[in-house]
């Protein structure tokens, strides 16, 4: 990792509005101690990565349930560039409610996508990635101290955040007089962008199956959403609202129950 693009600064232009909010009023900055995990009962899991004497460190402290190993509540303390400071704060909103399992499988695209302004639009230049690795590192590693603590046996809960705006909701331009493969083909990539990187984290997929008379998209779960009850619930919700406000108010989607595990 270069030295030179971890201390470089980046002018504030270059960050997306969400992103400089982010920074200038982080919520989630300070710390916990092991005196106040015991008082509420949690794991105290910490991690650093990085140093100060390279100019950017990140240290991260969560409180996390001993039965089931849900991240109840994520802090960070960092020193060095503002796009370290961002990529902390966003990281711990994701964070929040999360096992540790996938705390592990968040990627510096997911944290990117916490704070766009608009969906097809990066909140952090390139040149910061080496930055969000820090967090990712530091993640890694806490997730790692968290490998003793068993998951809930009934856990279903759905990747997805429940807070994603929606945005654009005039859906895709000249959607209806499309032909079926391209329209195949947007869906598609609605999936790539703002379905599939949520859904991974529970080592999950979607599959497109077919689109019938325009309007009801045929849908088949892979990994762990074909035993998950949210896949035929709130996941499935989420998936639908996204292709109507995206594509098109007239989709609805419809899972092929016979890839769903009994």
């Amino acid at each position: 990792m270069s030295l030179t693009l971890l201390t470089q600064s980046f002018p504030w232009y270059r960050y997306s509005k969400k992103l400089s909010n982010k920074i200038e009023r982080p919520r989630n900055v300070g710390l916990f101690s092991q005196e106040e995990s015991d008082a509420r009962d949690m794991f105290f899991a910490e991690a650093i990565e990085g140093s100060v004497s390279e100019g950017n460190c990140v240290h991260l402290y969560w409180l996390v349930d001993k039965d089931d190993g849900i991240i109840v509540d994520a802090r960070f303390q960092a020193f060095g560039q503002s796009a370290l400071l961002g990529a902390a704060e966003a990281a711990c909103e994701l964070l929040i409610g999360k096992n540790y399992d996938q705390a592990k499988r968040i990627t510096a695209d997911l944290i990117d996508r916490q704070v766009r302004d608009k969906s097809e639009e990066p909140a952090f230049p390139r040149e910061t990635f080496p930055h969000l690795n820090l967090v990712l590192g530091a993640i890694e590693i806490a997730a790692e101290k968290c490998y003793f603590i068993p998951f809930a046996s009934n856990y279903t809960a759905p990747p997805v955040p429940g807070g994603l705006e929606m945005v654009d909701g005039g859906g895709y331009p000249g959607w209806i007089d499309l032909p079926l493969t391209k329209k195949i083909a947007v869906i598609e990539e609605v999936l790539d962008r703002d379905v599939r990187p949520y859904i991974a984290l529970d080592a999950g997929g979607v599959h497109v199956l077919n689109l019938l008379n325009d309007k009801e998209v045929i849908i088949s779960y892979s990994g762990s959403c074909t035993s998950c009850y949210s896949s035929i619930g709130t996941t499935l919700s989420y998936i639908q609202q996204v292709l109507r406000n995206k594509v098109s108010s007239s989709l609805t989607v419809t899972p092929n129950i016979d890839h769903l595990a009994t």
